[in-house]
Protein backbone atom coordinates (compact mmCIF):
# COMPACT_ATOMS: atom_id res chain seq x y z
CA UNK A 1 0.00 0.00 0.00
CA UNK A 2 2.79 2.45 0.87
CA UNK A 3 4.40 1.89 -2.53
CA UNK A 4 1.12 2.83 -4.27
CA UNK A 5 0.99 6.09 -2.27
CA UNK A 6 4.62 6.83 -3.11
CA UNK A 7 3.93 6.07 -6.75
CA UNK A 8 0.81 8.28 -6.90
CA UNK A 9 2.34 11.46 -5.43
CA UNK A 10 5.02 12.08 -8.08
CA UNK A 11 2.49 11.32 -10.80
CA UNK A 12 0.15 13.95 -9.33
CA UNK A 13 3.00 16.45 -9.00
CA UNK A 14 3.99 15.72 -12.57
CA UNK A 15 0.39 16.09 -13.71
CA UNK A 16 0.16 19.46 -11.91
CA UNK A 17 3.47 20.55 -13.45
CA UNK A 18 2.28 19.49 -16.91
CA UNK A 19 -1.04 21.29 -16.44
CA UNK A 20 0.78 24.42 -15.28
CA UNK A 21 3.20 24.30 -18.20
CA UNK A 22 0.29 23.82 -20.58
CA UNK A 23 -1.54 26.84 -19.13
CA UNK A 24 1.61 28.97 -19.40
CA UNK A 25 2.01 27.87 -23.00
CA UNK A 26 -1.62 28.78 -23.79
CA UNK A 27 -1.07 32.16 -22.12
CA UNK A 28 1.97 32.82 -24.30
CA UNK A 29 0.02 31.81 -27.42
CA UNK A 30 -2.76 34.26 -26.53
CA UNK A 31 -0.18 37.04 -25.98
CA UNK A 32 1.37 36.26 -29.38
CA UNK A 33 -1.98 36.28 -31.16
CA UNK A 34 -2.99 39.59 -29.55
CA UNK A 35 0.30 41.15 -30.63
CA UNK A 36 -0.12 39.84 -34.18
CA UNK A 37 -3.68 41.17 -34.43
CA UNK A 38 -2.69 44.55 -32.99
CA UNK A 39 -0.10 44.82 -35.75
CA UNK A 40 -2.81 44.11 -38.33
CA UNK A 41 -5.08 46.78 -36.79
CA UNK A 42 -2.18 49.21 -37.03
CA UNK A 43 -1.71 48.32 -40.72
CA UNK A 44 -5.43 48.77 -41.36
CA UNK A 45 -5.26 52.22 -39.72
CA UNK A 46 -2.30 53.20 -41.89
CA UNK A 47 -4.16 52.15 -45.04
CA UNK A 48 -7.31 54.03 -43.98
CA UNK A 49 -5.34 57.18 -43.19
CA UNK A 50 -3.55 56.95 -46.53
CA UNK A 51 -6.66 56.54 -48.71
CA UNK A 52 -9.26 58.65 -46.85
CA UNK A 53 -8.15 62.02 -48.23
CA UNK A 54 -8.08 60.69 -51.82
CA UNK A 55 -10.85 60.92 -54.42
CA UNK A 56 -13.46 58.15 -53.69
CA UNK A 57 -13.66 57.23 -57.39
CA UNK A 58 -9.91 56.67 -57.63
CA UNK A 59 -8.73 53.15 -58.38
CA UNK A 60 -7.02 51.14 -55.69
CA UNK A 61 -5.96 47.54 -55.30
CA UNK A 62 -6.79 45.19 -52.49
CA UNK A 63 -5.62 41.68 -51.68
CA UNK A 64 -8.55 39.34 -51.08
CA UNK A 65 -7.69 35.72 -50.29
CA UNK A 66 -4.35 35.92 -52.06
CA UNK A 67 -5.83 37.58 -55.17
CA UNK A 68 -5.14 41.21 -55.99
CA UNK A 69 -8.38 42.89 -57.08
CA UNK A 70 -9.01 46.35 -58.50
CA UNK A 71 -11.66 48.43 -56.75
CA UNK A 72 -12.39 52.06 -56.03
CA UNK A 73 -11.53 53.77 -52.77
CA UNK A 74 -15.28 54.21 -52.18
CA UNK A 75 -15.64 50.38 -52.18
CA UNK A 76 -12.44 49.54 -50.30
CA UNK A 77 -12.55 52.03 -47.43
CA UNK A 78 -15.72 50.62 -45.75
CA UNK A 79 -14.39 47.06 -46.12
CA UNK A 80 -11.08 47.98 -44.51
CA UNK A 81 -12.98 49.77 -41.73
CA UNK A 82 -15.16 46.66 -41.12
CA UNK A 83 -12.10 44.42 -41.06
CA UNK A 84 -10.40 46.73 -38.56
CA UNK A 85 -13.47 46.74 -36.31
CA UNK A 86 -13.67 42.93 -36.53
CA UNK A 87 -10.01 42.63 -35.55
CA UNK A 88 -10.58 44.97 -32.60
CA UNK A 89 -13.49 42.78 -31.42
CA UNK A 90 -11.33 39.67 -31.66
CA UNK A 91 -8.59 41.43 -29.69
CA UNK A 92 -11.12 42.35 -26.99
CA UNK A 93 -12.27 38.71 -26.74
CA UNK A 94 -8.67 37.51 -26.62
CA UNK A 95 -7.94 40.00 -23.82
CA UNK A 96 -10.89 38.54 -21.87
CA UNK A 97 -9.57 35.03 -22.50
CA UNK A 98 -6.14 36.23 -21.39
CA UNK A 99 -7.54 37.49 -18.09
CA UNK A 100 -9.42 34.20 -17.53
CA UNK A 101 -6.23 32.24 -18.25
CA UNK A 102 -4.20 34.45 -15.87
CA UNK A 103 -6.79 33.84 -13.15
CA UNK A 104 -6.73 30.09 -13.83
CA UNK A 105 -2.93 30.10 -13.55
CA UNK A 106 -2.93 32.15 -10.33
CA UNK A 107 -5.61 29.84 -8.84
CA UNK A 108 -3.43 26.84 -9.73
CA UNK A 109 -0.37 28.57 -8.24
CA UNK A 110 -2.27 29.28 -5.02
CA UNK A 111 -3.83 25.81 -4.79
CA UNK A 112 -0.57 23.89 -5.29
CA UNK A 113 1.77 26.58 -3.92
CA UNK A 114 3.64 26.83 -7.21
CA UNK A 115 6.57 29.22 -7.34
CA UNK A 116 8.54 30.04 -10.46
CA UNK A 117 12.27 29.43 -10.27
CA UNK A 118 14.39 32.02 -11.98
CA UNK A 119 17.33 30.28 -13.69
CA UNK A 120 19.74 33.24 -13.42
CA UNK A 121 17.96 35.21 -10.72
CA UNK A 122 17.61 34.78 -6.95
CA UNK A 123 17.82 30.98 -6.97
CA UNK A 124 21.37 31.02 -8.29
CA UNK A 125 22.38 33.45 -5.56
CA UNK A 126 20.64 31.35 -2.88
CA UNK A 127 22.24 28.15 -4.16
CA UNK A 128 25.72 29.66 -4.28
CA UNK A 129 25.30 31.08 -0.78
CA UNK A 130 24.11 27.84 0.84
CA UNK A 131 25.63 25.05 -1.21
CA UNK A 132 28.61 26.49 -2.99
CA UNK A 133 30.48 23.17 -3.03
CA UNK A 134 27.62 21.09 -4.39
CA UNK A 135 26.81 23.65 -7.08
CA UNK A 136 30.42 23.49 -8.26
CA UNK A 137 30.32 19.69 -7.98
CA UNK A 138 27.34 19.54 -10.32
CA UNK A 139 29.22 21.56 -12.91
CA UNK A 140 32.44 19.59 -12.52
CA UNK A 141 30.74 16.17 -12.10
CA UNK A 142 30.61 15.11 -15.77
CA UNK A 143 34.23 16.09 -16.33
CA UNK A 144 35.30 14.14 -13.22
CA UNK A 145 33.31 11.08 -14.34
CA UNK A 146 35.11 10.92 -17.68
CA UNK A 147 38.60 10.85 -16.08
Amino acid sequence: MASEGDHKEPVNEQAVANMYASLRSELNQIYSKITELEMEVSEHSLVMNAIQPLDPSRRCYRMIGGVLVERTIKEVLPAVQRNKEGLEEVIARLNEALERKKKEISDLEAKYKIRIRKPDGNEAKDESGRKEGSAQGVLVGPAGASE
